[in-house]
């Protein structure tokens, strides 16, 4: 931690090699963000630089005491959800998904399981608008409180709380797609009508990965 204050301070002065140590120690959990928004890995790659090179011309908007990495990430999520907007949330097909999903120690049967629960909670998000699919992700991949998420995204922590009971309301019951036809604000909820269906497990609830 000492190490990356110092690492922070010296890139804020202007030490590109400094920033090139926190592109190395971050560069993963900000590809990872950026394929679990845009569920495709050569745009998540794109998507990534364009995350390090914002926030090197960023820097000097830096709070220390705000965690480096909620505002790295905070940075990320807010261009995947511009890059969703522009594309109009028409995400590729899960037949695109790379092999680096499944674990190459896991047996082979264990492995397709696998897969299939990573495709099936990524087929999940697909289906959700992107500031609720941010908000889930920060919340249950990088367990970024209520507090930083708000932060993050330019909401109240109540508009956070709404959006995560929302959707694990409504992926409880099954097909997330068919119940975001309807519009919502930045700060309020607004409800849908949805048929009564079975309870389901909560797929966001404990991700494995």
């Amino acid at each position: 931690m000492d190490e990356e204050r110092a690492w922070i301070r010296q890139a804020m002065a202007g030490d590109r090699e400094a920033f090139a140590h926190l592109v190395e120690a971050y560069q993963t959990p900000v590809y990872n963000l950026a394929y679990r928004m845009l569920g495709d890995p050569v745009e998540a790659e794109d998507a990534a630089q364009e995350t390090f090179l914002r926030a090197y011309t960023r820097l000097n908007t830096y709070r220390p005491e705000r965690k480096f990495s909620s505002w790295l990430l905070a940075i990320a999520s807010h261009h995947c959800i511009d890059r969703l907007r522009r594309r109009r949330f028409q995400c590729p097909s899960l037949d695109e998904v790379t092999p680096w999903l499944a674990s190459d120690g896991d047996q082979p049967e264990e492995a397709v399981i696998e897969r299939e629960r990573r495709d099936e909670v990524q087929a999940l998000l697909d289906e959700l608008p992107a500031p609720y699919r941010a908000a889930v992700i920060l919340r249950y991949w990088y367990d970024l409180s209520y507090r930083e998420i708000a932060e993050a995204m330019g909401i109240t922590e109540s508009a956070v709380k709404s959006r995560l009971h929302l959707v694990g309301e409504i992926s409880c019951r099954g097909d997330l797609g068919s119940h975001y036809d309807c519009e919502y604000d930045t700060n309020e909820r607004q409800e849908c009508q949805y048929p009564q269906r079975e309870k389901k497990s909560n797929p966001f609830r404990s991700p494995s990965f």
